[in-house]
């Protein structure tokens, strides 16, 4: 990225309630995930995304390995006589989007996190019913053994032993953090999500069951590729869901949890006949569900990251603290760990302009990121929270222009298409929150795109009544945490208009957050 001054471009009115944990996290890192920009296009526009991502201050890329995708060479007849485990069995250049993105990461100090997943190729689910939906049709029943074959062979790519077949047979990097399904809770990524059990005499969730297997199967094929030790998430579950029970119906997080665990609404186990329709016998075949982390997408869409969902059983931005709790409650059943961290994989808010149907006002993108990280960096459990996407997409050119389906396609990048930034971007680099407290103001932010591990500082300074000349307040907060977080009181400080401003002779200079209002 050009060095440039980093500046939001507005004022954003900004009053948080009082954090509900005491201490900033001192290792939460900051994931980024564009895989448009990673994995779609050309080597120019992945590494200057890289690029991009480094300069903003981004630990972690995260890119989706789509099973579909990989397998799109291999037919029917080809899957039942090949050796699905084996990298080989997919093709060779299929995978150098791959390869040449855990090079590329590497090569700038990036870790790649991959979340293999899918829907999965024809050979490898069964039929649908004709009248679903063509998404939800290729996500129906996959084959959970044949999945496993693929995160093998994926774990064995990936291994840090495995040589490229096209690129002087040179030692891939290793990938040690992964994730096994996107948002298993979501019809267009697993289907049925309900369906009728004669077992059970009703209408259950299937999903959750269908999901189990899939992880267990696939931490057992990360473990047998040496990858036990790494870092495993669990869930990477959508954040909202429905009340009804149609096989499209999405299930609220807390729900699929439950189901997952094999426990009812009271947290007690499942026995007999709904037991046994649930295959909670998984569990002595397999043992408890082992990870490192349960991931989660706390969208809250339209509302702000302060404002819960209606339903008890939705897990967003505002009460992800309910997530841990759960876990940990239904850790009771030895099933799942208690004080299982939590790592927040995708987040983010889209933007008007460009989507006049879902997007919010600019600057208000800016201070509900910010809001996001602030409440994720006061609960310790919580390892990271994750922006989604860099770089907002083209419109669905083959639509109306201006209608909806238009921009049906993820307007949440922190710059525009044609790479111009937001005032989110400076948000994004240089996190800052400020409110209220007895006696004075309370700040907290992050100096994010710093290099971790340093001792820094960031003065706090406070717009001139006259709007002409910024202020410094008390001295500079010398900045120790390992991740560059600040937090800190004003003391007898009142309304105004603050910023937190860093100013440094390295790249990218002289760089202040966006400017928050109080009174």
């Amino acid at each position: 990225m050009p060095r440039k001054r980093l500046v939001a471009a507005a004022l954003v009115a900004c009053v948080l309630a009082p954090a509900a944990a005491a201490h900033a996290s001192a290792t939460q890192v900051s994931i980024m995930q564009d895989d448009d920009q990673l994995v779609y296009r050309d080597d120019a526009t992945r590494d200057r995304a890289l690029d991009e991502m480094k300069a903003l201050g981004v630990d972690v890329v995260r890119a989706t390995v789509l099973w579909r995708n990989v397998a799109a060479g291999v037919s029917r007849n080809a899957a039942a006589r090949k050796d699905l485990a084996s990298p080989r069995a997919y093709g060779v250049a299929v995978w150098n989007r791959y390869d040449n993105l855990v090079r590329a990461a590497q090569a700038r100090g990036l870790r790649v996190y991959f979340s293999v997943t899918g829907p999965p190729p024809d050979w490898a689910h069964a039929r649908a019913p004709r009248r679903e939906r063509d998404a939800v049709r290729l996500a129906w029943e996959p084959d959970p053994r044949k999945f496993a074959k693929f995160v093998v062979a994926v774990g064995r790519r990936y291994s840090g032993h495995y040589r490229d077949e096209d690129s002087g047979r040179s030692l891939l990097p290793r990938v040690d953090f992964w994730g096994l399904w996107n948002e298993p809770n979501q019809a267009g990524w697993l289907a049925p999500q309900n369906a009728f059990s004669r077992e059970a005499g009703r209408v259950i969730p299937v999903a959750p069951i269908m999901y189990r297997e899939l992880f267990l199967r696939g931490r057992r094929a990360l473990d047998d590729t040496g990858h036990g030790r790494d870092t495993i998430l669990i869930g990477e579950t959508a954040p909202l869901g429905s009340g009804k029970q149609g096989p499209r119906s999405p299930i609220r997080p807390a729900k699929f949890l439950r189901e997952l665990l094999c426990v009812d609404a009271r947290g007690h186990s499942f026995r007999g006949r709904q037991a046994r329709a649930r295959h909670c016998s998984d569990f002595d075949k397999f043992g408890p569900l082992r990870a490192s982390a349960y991931g989660h997408h706390p969208y809250t869409k339209d509302l702000a990251p302060t404002q819960r969902d209606a339903s008890p059983d939705s897990i967003t931005m505002a009460d992800i603290s309910n997530l841990g709790v759960l876990i940990d409650r239904y850790s009771r059943t030895g099933r799942i760990a208690k004080g299982l961290p939590i790592v927040l994989s995708e987040f983010g808010y889209e933007t008007n302009p460009p989507d006049p149907f879902s997007g919010q006002p600019l600057d208000r993108q800016a201070e509900y990121i910010n809001e996001g990280d602030y409440l994720a960096a006061q609960n310790p459990r919580i390892l990271s929270q994750t922006q989604f996407i860099l770089r907002d997409a083209g419109p669905v050119l083959r639509a109306r222009p201006g209608t909806k389906p238009y921009w049906f396609t993820y307007q949440s990048g922190l710059l525009f298409a044609d790479g111009s930034p937001k005032p989110a971007a400076a948000a994004y680099a240089l996190p800052f929150i400020a409110r209220p407290t007895a006696g004075g103001v309370g700040v907290w932010g992050q100096l994010r795109f710093r290099p971790n591990g340093i001792v820094d500082q960031v003065q706090i300074e406070r717009l001139s009544d006259d709007g002409t000349t910024w202020e410094p307040v008390g001295a500079p907060v010398e900045v120790i945490n390992p991740v560059g977080m600040f937090q800190t009181v004003l003391d007898g400080a009142g309304p105004g208009v603050y910023r937190a401003h860093w100013t440094g002779s390295d790249p990218p200079g002289d760089v202040a957050s966006r400017t928050v209002q109080l009174g």
